[in-house]
């Protein structure tokens, strides 16, 4: 993203954050918001965001964020973002259970199945928003597999 575009993104940002919180109630304009930075944050470091909240054809799934990370091999990468206005009770990651890992591996086999990507090039990331008392955002890569393990890793 050219540092010209920045402030573009940051202004619509803002004022879809506005309209949110306007429209929806507070927890769901939280998560948002969560969102938002956890997009931005991702685009920095260098991933390619291709879809924000994708939904599975039936609608029954759907993926915060779907993103490519370059390199090699590249990784298509189905991050779950978590906010929470502070961490007081635990982390935000903390609520990502067995039933959300199933249907993120759910459709992650639908977009692999629609895009051509084979499941070895995809990986499962969780992004954790911490507003207050200072903005934290915890990153965690590979948090979970393919597996029918019902935990994080």
């Amino acid at each position: 993203m050219s540092s010209l575009t920045r402030p573009v993104w940051l202004l619509i940002d803002r004022l879809r954050q506005w309209q949110d919180a306007r429209t929806l109630d507070a927890a769901h304009a939280l998560g948002r918001r969560g969102e938002d930075i956890a997009h931005r944050y991702l685009e920095k470091q260098g991933y390619i965001v291709v879809a924000r909240n994708w939904r599975s054809r039936r609608g029954l799934n759907e993926v915060d964020l779907v993103a490519w990370q370059k390199g090699e091999p590249a990784r298509l990468v189905l991050a779950e973002v978590k906010s929470r206005r502070s961490d007081e009770f635990g982390a935000p990651e903390r609520n990502i259970g067995a039933e959300k890992m199933r249907a993120l591996r759910a459709a992650a086999r639908e977009i692999c199945h629609k895009e051509f990507v084979p499941e070895e090039a995809v990986r499962f990331d969780t992004i954790s928003i911490v507003f207050e008392p200072e903005l934290k955002i915890d990153h965690q890569e590979d948090a979970f597999s393919w597996g029918r393990g019902g935990s994080l890793a």
